[in-house]
């Protein structure tokens, strides 16, 4: 009876974790605010005032925002130099700069993951090879290595999201490898190699479980690293080509109106800003719920 007592007083693991996540209120304030820009990117036809990519011309070229001088309460955060709402390219924005980052971190945590598994349980060569593979793509500065890489396969969203996974690897690499190295010799994985279990299910169902939680937390710094590197290519016009309403690309159009009309850079900066801030926050609160050496009796 105790026994049954004891089990029904011990916290779910999902309550467990949002106790240990709330204590950090700067991630709770970055979950808030992703939250919302989630909920822009899915119901962005029905906020966005204007079609992002129609081109209204004429006076209705660089209006300020509404409350500035000469604004139009039509627009509220005014107009690009081609007459387009600036408020609906930027929730729009929203849409493919989520995208990228779920899917860039998808793709280099996956594969990330299966190449530093790799490396930490068959070792030898195999690991050396590896992880000299990887400390040469960690030697090129990133952006200049994105460059390359969207210069050799063409500009355009897709083949920036590729070049920006295949930066983000190798951290997810040695992560792995990390984690592996320190699960790999332990009594229980030593038992499961006792009791039969091939190599596979000793990797994937034995010390891959046992090493998510550091690798959950990069897939959040990854998701924020690849919006960053995806606006510096769109800035550069090797990311989204025009008219698409990127927030990187939307800088690279407006970079000529700096100092004349700097609404025009100052709202798509703040959404990355924004967004890219969020994202770090919830990753420190994921690391104070995950990690178990950070969390308090």
């Amino acid at each position: 009876m105790s026994v049954a007592i004891a089990k029904s007083d011990r916290p779910s693991a999902l309550a467990e974790f949002w106790y240990y996540f709330s204590r950090n209120k700067g991630a709770v304030v970055g979950l808030a605010i992703f939250l919302f820009v989630l909920l822009l990117a899915i119901f962005a036809p029905l906020v966005a005032p204007h079609d992002p990519i129609l081109p209204y011309g004429g006076a209705s070229q660089r209006l300020p925002p509404a409350w500035a001088e000469g604004g139009n309460g039509s627009f509220p955060l005014g107009t690009d130099a081609n007459g387009r709402d600036l408020m609906s390219r930027l929730i729009y924005g929203t849409r493919f700069s989520l995208f990228i980052g779920l899917v860039v971190a998808s793709l280099s945590a996956l594969a990330g993951i299966l190449i530093g598994l790799v490396a930490g349980y068959v070792g030898g060569k195999a690991d050396t090879i590896i992880m000299r593979l990887m400390d040469i793509i960690l030697a090129i500065p990133s952006l200049l290595l994105a460059l390359v890489l969207v210069s050799i396969l063409g500009p355009g969203l897709t083949n920036a999201m590729i070049a920006i996974s295949i930066v983000n690897q190798p951290h997810f690499v040695r992560l792995t490898r990390a984690s592996v190295l320190s699960e790999r010799d332990k009594e229980y994985v030593i038992a499961s190699r006792v009791s039969g279990a091939g190599n596979v299910r000793l990797m994937f169902k034995t010390i891959l479980p046992n090493c998510l939680g550091p690798l959950i937390v990069q897939a959040t710094l990854a998701f924020s690293s690849a919006i960053l590197d995806a606006a510096a290519l769109g800035f550069l016009n090797m990311g989204a080509q025009p008219p698409t309403p990127e927030w990187g690309t939307m800088l690279a159009d407006a970079r000529e109106f700096i100092q004349s009309n700097p609404w025009l850079v100052t709202f798509p900066g703040l959404c990355i800003l924004i967004t890219v801030l969020a994202i770090n926050l919830m990753g420190d609160g994921l690391r104070d719920a995950l990690d178990p050496k950070l969390k308090r009796s």
